[in-house]
Formats: structure tokens, sequence, C-alpha cells
């Protein structure tokens, strides 16, 4: 819902002397920015709300609308918490620096720091850990929580596998991936792909020469659209065989597909 800069002025005012605890009534104008701004995201937080589909565009007062996406924010930090310790029972990071620094130890510092009332907006964190679908457009809670999201699912992709497996994949990939700033579900991913394009099993470590140069012959001959669609159906036959058809992980690699058909076939086209 779209609000006259009339309507928001109070809740942002009411919002400044609880700020300032009522000792004072002037506040800086940064200041007096991110507090609009924190009603401006609170108020969409709420929209999805079923009270907001039931009104009329224009029908919900402003304050009522922060109100309510004011809970929401609160609601979501906490589910998103519960979220988060769940998922570091069962987190690895795979000796990988960039993934343990953001997950392990950045998450928490945004939980501590992190403000629903008065900063709701300020993500806080650069999230140094690249995930296969991220929109920057997103920030405060909405962006951790996709985030959290995103890194089981990564997590439950990986966890099929042995540690000692997933780190010689890595280290085979990149000699300093303890160092690399890459997605390691992507590498990971890759490596099952021309696994299975050769016809291997996915935990078997070898790989001949001529089985190289098979795969290689057989990416060269595709066109780039025709080689996303056999990945895909590579990775289709990854999650029903090894993930009980389990479509949200399957949503979610999807995203690799033109960065792996892209790398794969510059690198037999070479």
């Amino acid at each position: 819902m779209n609000y006259k800069m009339e309507e928001l002025v109070p809740i942002v005012a009411k919002l400044a002397e609880e700020y300032t605890a009522g000792e004072s009534t002037s506040i800086t104008y940064e200041k007096a920015q991110q507090l609009m701004e924190a009603v401006i995201y609170s108020i969409h937080e709420g929209e999805g709300e079923e009270l907001f589909s039931l009104m009329k565009q224009g029908d919900m007062p402003a304050k009522m609308a922060y109100d309510i996406g004011s809970k929401c924010v609160e609601k979501k930090t906490k589910e998103t918490l519960a979220l988060y310790n769940e998922l570091m029972t069962h987190f690895c990071s795979y000796e990988n620096e960039c993934l343990y620094d953001t997950v392990a130890k950045g998450l928490p510092e945004f939980f501590k720091w992190y403000d629903c009332k008065y900063e709701p907006q300020n993500t806080i964190l650069t999230l140094d850990y690249p995930i296969l679908v991220d929109n920057p457009k997103r920030s405060g809670i909405d962006r951790i929580h996709d985030y959290v999201l995103c890194i089981q699912l990564e997590q439950r992709f990986l966890n099929k596998f042995s540690n000692e497996y997933v780190v010689e994949v890595l280290s085979r990939y990149n000699r300093d991936y303890r160092l690399m700033i890459d997605n390691i579900s992507e590498v990971i991913l890759m490596n099952l792909i021309f696994r299975i394009l050769a016809g291997k099993g996915v935990e078997n470590m070898t790989f001949e020469p001529q089985e190289y140069k098979r795969v290689q012959t057989m990416i060269k001959k595709e066109d780039l659209n025709t080689l996303r669609e056999k990945l895909k159906s590579v990775i289709n036959v990854i999650i029903q065989k090894y993930y009980e058809n389990d479509e949200q992980l399957m949503e979610y690699l999807s995203h690799a597909i033109d960065s792996i058909s892209v790398r794969v076939k510059t690198a037999a086209d070479q």
C-alpha cells in the first residue's frame, strides 16, 4: 500500500520519541531518514498478511499497517533465528573459511545486533559466501531469512556425501579450497555431472584420460542451450535418485545450470 508522507510522519515522530526515551524532541536528519525507512520497511513486511488483502487500497490507516508489519518483522526474526539454530546442529564448512566465517561467525553477529524496531532494513552483514540465488534488493531480516534457507538447502545437498569426499573434490578443484570464495555446492554438483555423463558412480574419485575425452567430445557437439537442458536432466536424475525427488532442492540447484554450462562448454572447446 502507498501512503502519503503526511500519514507516515506521525509514526516516525512517535518512533523518534521512543528512540530518545522522551528526552529530546529533535534528532538528526540521518536518524529521521533511518526511522522513515524503518516504517516503510515494516509496512511492506506486513503486506502479505491476510488482513491487508481483505482491505481495499487506502482503507487501512498507516499506523495500523505499520503495527501489523512491525509484528511481522519480529515474527520473521524469531523464525529465522530458530531456522539458524536448527541449521547449526548439522552444519559443516568443509574446511572453507569463507563459508565458516559467514555462517558460524557472521550470522550470530546479525542476530546480536539486528534492530527490529528502529532499523529493520539493515542487513548488517556483507554475506561474503556466495549462494546460488541471491536478491540484493532484499534487505534486513528478509535477506537473512532467504540466506539461511539457501544454506540449509546446500547443507542438505552436501550432507549426502562424506566430509572426506567433499574435501577431496574441493581440493582437486582448487588447491587453496580453504581460502576460495566459490559456492561449494556448485563445485560438487559440477563434479557429479561429469561423473554421471562419464557413466561413473558419484563417489568414484578416479577419472581416466579417455573418460575426460569422451565427456569433452559429448559437450563440444552441443550448443549452449541444448547443454543446459542436458545438465538439467542430469540434476533431475541426481535429485530423484539420492534426494527422494526433493523439488525445493531441485529448484535451488537449477540456479547453477547457467554457470556450470558456460564453464564446461568453455573448458571443452578450449
